[in-house]
């Protein structure tokens, strides 16, 4: 496999042999657990570390984590991305929500067998988190949970001032912009890169997007039914 030479030909990352075997413990626990526990359709060990690992890490092409300090991931599910974005920069303090019991089981479980520290794991929906934990994170991040519009809602109003929220985006990424930009500056955001790129190994195409929150706009996000029935 040449994922250790990918990461660092395309993102600048060296992966030391400690990462890399955590990496093989997240993927061998992944696998097992999902035998019990339906977490990914993805099970094959190539395609688990560029469509999820690679993925995951990706989000450096648009920002530098070595300066950021807190990161919440919403509905990680099998702990994409913020788990990967650990391995490869340890001094990172993570926050993982998910509506999911089951996959905050899972996650506390793997936390542990990869001895990972500053890792706090809630279950709960994530419009009634981003409620309580308003202007709290220096980067906000949410991976295949919904519609940017959606996502934007939940995930600006828990990003600091002259902070980030990402959107890791598949092809139809352009589409999503067009019909969330009047959102995301209603929210007080502003997108400020976008970065099209494709997996090694014809894994496919994929858009990562970086928000900077530039005011914090009270209120949102709604419950989950207004933002379905009336989205912004």
């Amino acid at each position: 496999m040449d994922f250790k030479i990918d990461i660092k030909k395309e993102l600048k990352l060296e992966v030391t042999p400690e990462q890399m075997h955590l990496f093989e413990i997240y993927y061998e626990f992944l696998i097992s657990y999902n035998q019990i526990t339906n977490l990914t359709r993805i099970t094959e060990i190539n395609e688990v570390f560029y469509k999820h690992f690679y993925d995951s890490l990706s989000l450096v092409n648009v920002l530098d984590f070595n300066h950021i300090d807190s990161v919440c991931d919403m509905g990680a599910g099998a702990g994409f991305p913020s788990i990967p974005l650990k391995i490869m920069f340890p001094h990172l303090k993570i926050t993982i929500v998910d509506s999911l019991n089951k996959r905050i089981t899972f996650l506390t479980q793997l936390v542990e067998k990869l001895h990972l520290s500053d890792i706090s794991l809630y279950h709960q929906r994530i419009e009634e988190f981003a409620i309580n934990h308003q202007n709290e994170f220096d980067v906000v991040t949410a991976r295949a949970l919904g519609h940017l519009s959606l996502i934007s809602e939940m995930g600006i109003p828990m990003v600091k001032n002259d902070h980030f929220f990402i959107a890791p985006k598949g092809q139809q990424a352009e589409l999503e912009i067009e019909e969330a930009e009047n959102a995301i500056k209603y929210l007080g955001g502003q997108i400020v890169n976008k970065k099209q790129f494709e997996l090694p190994q014809g894994y496919g195409q994929r858009m990562n997007i970086l928000i900077k929150k530039t005011k914090h706009i009270s209120g949102f996000p709604r419950t989950y039914t207004q933002m379905m029935n009336k989205p912004l």
